[in-house]
């Protein structure tokens, strides 16, 4: 039995996991996908940053006493990862990345994404009245869930939260995780446009890790909706 703590992208609840996280359970596996500060429907999102996120992490880790931790990061969830990883080293088995950000040190989302994306994170921010980011219906499905049905796509952008902004504009202390020496893995899917092939693409993020596993699996940046079977296998893949 694996020990997974699935960790969401931006706007995401632990909701988002359900379809993958139904399947590893089926497997045996335990599974835990919280949903990180500013996400729940009753938070507050003000305020609210990418080490708070980290520290959520870390503190679910402590207080459920788990042991040879899985992380697994979904997109920004990559940054929540790469920060929480270090502190829970003991704990800790293995850290996979699904068309995860891996960031450099001192390098923050808005730094990672193309400019055509911090222009309007930028613009959204400024244009709400609590410093969050709502995910556009038009990027959503053009860009995110290509490959899913008009319903998918409706349904699932419903069910999505304003992202905190100060989660995309803090830097990560990368180096704490860069001294880790337990496995790590990417997994790619390989229709994800959220991320325009070539500079801004994700394959330039598992050229940052240490010798990972690479697999890649179909599907597009929300294979969990789309292409949860194939998803969930290829984790499983990665994790034997």
């Amino acid at each position: 039995m694996e020990t997974f703590v699935l960790i969401t992208g931006a706007w995401h609840g632990g909701w988002s996991w359900r379809p993958v996280a139904t399947r590893l359970r089926a497997e045996g596996h335990r599974v835990l996908a919280p949903t990180l500060p500013g996400l729940g429907i009753d938070d507050d999102p003000r305020g609210v940053t990418l080490t708070d996120a980290v520290d959520a992490v870390v503190g679910l880790v402590e207080t459920e006493e788990l042991r040879d931790v899985t992380l697994v990061a979904h997109s920004w969830g990559g940054f929540v990862a790469c920060g929480a990883a270090p502190v829970i080293a003991p704990q800790l088995k293995r850290t996979v990345f699904w068309s995860a950000f891996v960031p450099e040190d001192g390098e923050s989302l808005m730094d990672a994404v193309p400019p055509p994306y911090r222009e309007l994170f930028t613009g959204l921010a400024a244009a709400s009245t609590d410093d969050t980011i709502t995910m556009p219906f038009e990027v959503w499905s053009s860009a995110f869930i290509q490959d899913g049905t008009p319903e998918v796509q409706q349904i699932t952008h419903a069910q999505m939260a304003p992202q905190p902004f100060a989660t995309f504009t803090e830097a990560a202390n990368q180096k704490p995780f860069l001294a880790l020496d337990t496995p790590t893995a990417y997994i790619r899917t390989t229709d994800d446009i959220a991320l325009p092939p070539g500079e801004w693409g994700w394959d330039r993020f598992a050229t940052r890790l240490a010798d990972p596993t690479i697999v890649e699996t179909p599907g597009s940046h929300e294979a969990n909706f789309t292409r949860p079977a194939e998803l969930t296998e290829a984790i499983l893949r990665v994790s034997r």
